[in-house]
Order: C-alpha cells, then structure tokens, then sequence
C-alpha cells in the first residue's frame, strides 16, 4: 500500500510539473558529444546576441534533486551548481548537486572552499564517466519569489563573463510546499551597458513589500528563459529512489505547521500594502481631478492585493482539504457507541498493519 502511495505520489508530482517523457528512443539527451561541445566553444553564439538562450530543459532527476536541497534549507538560503549541456538556444540540466555555502535569510555566499568542492566533484564526475561541464547555478528564495536580487545579477554577470555558457535558477521551496509544484525560474543577464528592447509584461507574482524595490530596480538587467522537464529510461530508478525519501518527508510533515511562518508573513504584508494603498487612495482622492494616472496607479496596486489575498486564501484551503484526508487516513477512531468485536465484519475494515 505504501509503494502504490508513493507511486501514484510520483505521477501527481510530474504531472503538476509537466514531466515529459522522452522514451528510450530519445535517451541520446543523454550522451554527451565534446566535440559537438568544443565547437559550440569555439563558435560562442551568445557573444552575438544576448539573447541568444531562450529555453531549459531540465531532467526529472535534476529538478527533484534542487527542491530537495532548497527545502532542506528552510528560511536560509542554500546553492548548487548544474550540470549539462547546451543544444542550439537551450540549456539541457542534467543533473545538479550541492554546495557547502554559509547562507542567511537574505543572501548566500559561495567562498574558497565552496569553489575547492564543486573543481573536485567536476573531477570525479568525468573520471566516472560524467564528461557533462558546470552550465549554471541554482539558489533559493525562500517565501519571496523566483527573481534575481542585485546580488544575483552581479553574480551571474561575473559567471557569463567567465564561464559561459552559464545559467541562473532561483527556486522558491516555500511557495513551492504552500502550492504543490515547484516554484522555479530561470534566468540570464544582460551585458553590462546593454539596453533590453521592450519586453512584454511577464506572468505577476507575489512579492514582499520588503523586496518589491530590489525586485523593480534590477528587473531590466536580466531576462527569464521558457523552462520544461523530461525524464527517459535511463534515470527512471534513480528517480524512483530519491522520491520515496522526499515523499516520506512530504507525507510526514504537516503544510499549515510548515508554512505557519510563512503565512503569517504573508498576512502581515498584505496588511502593509493595503495600508500604503489606503494613504495613497487619500492622496489620490485629494489630487485625483488633477492627476487621473495616480487614481489608475492606485487601482492596479488594488488589484495585485486582491490576487495575493486570492492565491494565499487557495493555498490555505488546499492545506486544510491535505490535513484532513491524512486526518481520516491515518488516525483512526472508533464510533461513539459501537459494540467492539472480536472477529472485523464485512461492514468494518481491518486496522491497517504495518511492517
């Protein structure tokens, strides 16, 4: 019953995540041409247009092993590198590992050692047979959002200037349990000096009141790449194994205890913002004859409170309807009045054993 449990756990989660199958006829994803690589090298098409990347494709394996390691972190930021390849305009991840970084709620910085660990593990990987190169790093945001802070562009421009190709993921663990699909983003920035042509508005997202000035004044030095998963034959185990250790995690922990902190953050900063949106409705409402942009301004601030209040309530809704079904799952109790009986009648399931 437990293995049917975490089976049927594993589907839910690729289909949440839109985990493609490539099969086994297409498992030369796989196979690693340096040659092929060497001239893409040699080439550099990136250096021609900064625009040049514009897809992921993560592996299933690669994708489980970062919202493991970011999860684990909790509220700390943590960071790890990939591994892959580039085909055309796309990144191909994988596989991804971790690093021993100090980090706080706020930042994470990689030092000497950091740098020591991940030349070795490169190493070690290509004696084995793992000839796939470092493509990019990864680091979470926990309870903020998938963006990249000041912090993240300057660190990412450093990397495209030396290691390129090089990508960026941000990974939110915290949406991430609140909503049940990894919350992720991948990014590239721009060369230093480079004006972005005029971009189309990208999908909204919640971000903390705390963060929405860091959040707009970097926005326009960096752009996000279209991001879709896969798995084949050949990690299809591997990933099997490393689900049934994150699904007892999933299946053991309780979501409203877990994100308590989270979403009382969250109601504070509603709170917040509806009062910044409250002062400036009164400025509005005093001026508004005079400066009818300031009343749109005000009503798109409204708006975007309404659809934060809107996704927090759904989340919230959806951790009670989890706690519940694991209420009637696993806490059983008897009827109020029922006779007990020796021997379980057709009408009274059996306790559940387990071994």
């Amino acid at each position: 019953m437990a293995g049917a449990s975490s089976s049927a756990g594993l589907q839910r989660w690729e289909l949440e995540n839109d985990v493609m199958d490539v099969g086994p006829e297409v498992d030369a994803v796989f196979k690693y041409d340096e040659v092929q690589q060497s001239g893409i090298q040699a080439q550099k098409p990136w250096s021609k247009d900064p625009h040049f990347f514009k897809h992921v494709r993560i592996s299933a394996l690669a994708l489980l092993k970062m919202a493991m390691h970011c999860r684990s972190g909790g509220n700390i930021e943590v960071m790890g590198m990939m591994q892959g390849k580039t085909v055309g305009d796309t990144f191909i991840v994988m596989d991804a590992f971790a690093l021993p970084v100090e980090g706080t709620e706020t930042r994470v910085n990689a030092q000497a050692e950091a740098y020591e660990y991940m030349v070795d593990f490169v190493q070690t990987s290509k004696q084995v047979g793992r000839l796939e190169n470092v493509v990019g790093w990864y680091h979470s945001h926990p309870g903020y959002g998938c963006w990249m802070s000041g912090i993240d562009c300057s660190t990412q421009m450093l990397n495209q200037q030396y290691q390129e190709p090089f990508l960026a993921i941000v990974i939110d663990p915290i949406r991430t349990v609140a909503a049940g699909k990894v919350e992720i983003g991948a990014f590239r920035t721009y060369p230093e000096g480079y004006k972005p042509p005029d971009e189309p508005a990208s999908e909204y997202q919640t971000i903390p009141l705390s963060k929405i000035e860091d959040f707009g004044v970097h926005a326009k030095q960096y752009y996000s790449l279209d991001i879709s998963y896969f798995k084949s034959s050949l990690d299809t185990n591997l990933l099997a194994l490393l689900w049934n250790k994150y699904w007892v995690n999933t299946l053991s922990s309780s979501p409203l205890l877990g994100n308590r902190d989270f979403v009382a953050g969250q109601i504070s900063d509603l709170a917040e913002k509806l009062e910044q949106a409250e002062s400036n409705l009164v400025h509005s409402g005093r001026a508004g004859s005079f400066f009818p942009n300031d009343r749109k301004k005000d009503d798109s601030q409204l708006t975007k409170i309404s659809h934060d209040a809107t996704k927090t309530t759904v989340e919230q809704v959806k951790d009670i309807a989890t706690q519940v079904i694991k209420d009637l799952l696993f806490n059983y109790r008897p009827i109020a009045g029922a006779q007990p009986s020796s021997a379980p009648s057709e009408h009274q399931p059996e306790p559940m054993q387990l071994q």
